[in-house]
């Protein structure tokens, strides 16, 4: 019978809560601000782990996203250490951290479509109206 999920799937999970926690309660950088962890892509080897994250609490810029990106980087031998002492693994990942753009992606073009829809609906508004207008000037003019 096969498993519905494989183990990289599993330890990944486990990972991204393990890190949550630890980021959470361990990093007291104010450069970080508040870290949400999206995913956790980790190699079939179990080895190698990326890691992708989202701030709140920083400006959206690139400056400092990639400063708070680089104060985990810099942690993440310090983070390797607590996974270790968190889970039983005969090898523990090396953790690389990245910014997650979907998110801001995502908030890009909802506001993309906002506008569109917008600009539909005053288009159709003034079609209506000038329809309207045709009606009452044929009603006024009869013939």
């Amino acid at each position: 019978m096969a498993r519905e999920f494989k183990r990289t799937d599993r330890v990944s999970e486990q990972l991204q809560r393990e890190l949550a926690q630890i980021i959470q309660l361990e990093i007291r950088d104010p450069r970080v601000g508040m870290v949400t962890v999206c995913a956790v892509d980790l190699s079939r080897d179990l080895h190698y782990a990326t890691v992708y994250v989202t701030f709140l609490g920083i400006d959206e810029t690139i400056k400092a996203t990639q400063s708070a990106v680089d104060v985990l980087n810099e942690a993440a031998s310090f983070i390797r250490i607590q996974i270790g002492k968190r889970m039983r693994m005969r090898a523990v990942p090396h953790v690389k951290f990245l910014f997650d753009q979907s998110i801001a992606r995502g908030r890009d073009l909802s506001s993309l479509i906002e506008q569109a829809r917008d600009k539909d609906t005053e288009s159709l508004a003034g079609d209506e109206q000038e329809k309207n207008d045709l009606d009452s000037s044929l009603d006024s003019n009869p013939e």
